[in-house]
């Protein structure tokens, strides 16, 4: 395979893998919130809002989140850094909808009815996305 073109500096470098892993962990708060707020919308789970078990995943999350969003940034150091940096809000995007569709929906768990159907999902959460 052939170099699409020369290495990137270290600095240069540097300045797109630091933003890369903030916009990882401002990420991995938004999935968080989202699914408190679908949580707590609905009357789901054990407790409202899911505050214990997502308190306890938001350590994880966010360095999970981070350290995709960094090697992403990084394999994809050649292109340019618009370019890299949409590539990885997507990627971030993508682990988002999946994790509310995971965490935030609670599938089958006794919630409020009178608010949500049985999926759990609100009726604020747009259709054309993943539930």
């Amino acid at each position: 395979m052939t170099s699409s073109g020369p290495r990137p500096s270290p600095k240069r470098r540097l300045l797109t893998l630091g933003p890369a892993a903030l916009a990882g962990i401002a990420a991995a708060c938004v999935a968080i919130s989202l699914s408190s707020q679908a949580r707590r919308y609905c009357d789901a789970g054990a407790d409202p809002g899911g505050i214990l078990q997502l308190s306890l995943l938001l350590l994880p999350l966010t360095m999970g989140f981070a350290a995709i969003a960094v090697c992403g940034a990084y394999l994809l150091d050649r292109l340019p850094v618009v370019l890299r940096l949409s590539a990885v809000l997507l990627v971030l995007t993508v682990l988002t909808l999946v994790f509310f569709s995971v965490f935030g929906t609670l599938d089958g768990c006794p919630g409020d009815p009178s608010r949500c159907g049985p999926d759990n999902v609100p009726p604020w959460w747009p259709d054309g996305l993943p539930r």
